[in-house]
């Protein structure tokens, strides 16, 4: 089992940076996959950024793309999510979540998932 916990939300204007993070405990070695999704009251869970634990490799979803930053210190097993030019519609929940079967954008492919934490963006 591998337990995820999200912190670094609050609420920002329209235009600042906020930085969130994901600190994964338990079997961490077995994961090949972290990601962040997010979810707005009334809208489906939305794929943001996920890295691959093997290569490196990361991608990113159409909104967030060049603004947002994904990035992992295997030391700490901590994944942080840079997130700048921030927008009134990236207001949501954000998620956690690891993969031990699949590098992947789509959330049936994660089978751990953080509480989710919450960002504020006024306009």
């Amino acid at each position: 089992q591998v337990q995820l916990v999200e912190s670094g939300g609050g609420l920002v204007q329209a235009g600042d940076s906020l930085r969130l993070s994901c600190t994964a405990s338990g079997r961490t070695s077995s994961l090949l996959a972290m990601a962040w999704f997010r979810q707005a009251p009334g809208k489906d869970r939305e794929f943001v950024a996920t890295k691959s634990m093997q290569t490196e490799t990361t991608d990113y979803g159409d909104s967030v793309a060049g603004r947002f930053t994904i990035s992992r210190d295997s030391a700490e097993n901590t994944m942080s999510l840079q997130m700048n030019s921030l927008k009134p519609e990236d207001s949501a929940v954000y998620f956690c979540a690891a993969a031990s079967e699949i590098f992947s954008n789509l959330a049936a492919g994660y089978n751990y998932w953080g509480q989710g934490t919450q960002v504020t963006v006024s306009s």
